[in-house]
């Protein structure tokens, strides 16, 4: 069996000096959709046999994996998860560094192209930092929804949290604005609470700045995200 490498794109650009040391204090309400039901679906295939399925991940320096090998970031790890498990997957890392929901809005569109299948939505926790209100966080968010879901590409998105020191009363829009998408899309769009689920403020699963994932946290991650990623890949025919 072939073993895909994600290809990496773009140039990693300075970490981000948004901190997320604080992040888990915090997390989205239960999910309320919990398999998209749009695009149409096939019925689970057999990974043994089911064809490969194209998978693009599209975030910031954590999925980039700043300061990691390329093998070592959260999308690799979780296509060799797959792979592990019999099933056909090719994927492309679209993390770049210091990217906002602004950033990825203006690079999604080649990123649904061809035999793109999967779309991962990891984008948000720049946002603050570059001046972006909660409400350009939602819209951005729901355009590049939108444009996987009009090219039939099931979208599983990531939820962030906002750091402690942005206050309450943001760290609570900012939670809202996933939980609103959530519910907005119900039965269209699949859905992770939060991204950095036992990794954010544990110095142990990070990188000396205290944001970024070490190659253990990258797994943690992936580890994360897998259960709702693999049932997308089984509803893929």
């Amino acid at each position: 069996m072939r073993s895909p490498r994600v290809l990496a794109i773009g140039l990693l650009l300075l970490a981000s000096a948004c901190s997320l040391r604080d992040a888990a204090c915090g997390r989205p309400g239960p999910e309320v959709a919990q398999v998209p039901d749009q695009p149409s679906a096939t019925a689970p295939v057999d990974p043994a046999v089911g064809a490969q399925v194209h998978i693009a991940f599209l975030g910031d320096s954590l999925t980039a994996g700043l300061g990691l090998l390329a093998q070592q970031a959260y999308p690799q790890v979780v296509v060799d998860m797959l792979e592990d498990e019999g099933y056909h997957v090719e994927a492309v890392n679209a993390g770049m560094s210091g990217d906002t929901t602004a950033g990825g809005l203006r690079r999604v569109e080649p990123l649904l192209g061809g035999s793109t299948k999967i779309l991962v939505l990891a984008l948000g926790a720049n946002d603050a930092l570059r001046g972006l209100t909660t409400q350009q966080t939602h819209d951005n968010l729901a355009q590049i929804i939108d444009a996987a879901l009009s090219k039939g590409v099931f979208v599983l998105l990531c939820g962030m949290e906002a750091p402690t020191n942005l206050g309450p009363d943001y760290r609570e829009s900012f939670r809202n604005v996933y939980i609103n998408l959530l519910r907005e899309y119900q039965g269209r769009i699949s859905f992770v609470p939060f991204l950095l689920e036992g990794v954010a403020g544990n110095p142990g699963l990070n990188q000396a700045d205290g944001v970024h994932p070490t190659a253990e946290g990258a797994r943690a991650v992936a580890k994360t995200i897998y259960p709702k990623l693999r049932d997308l890949v089984d509803r893929i025919g």
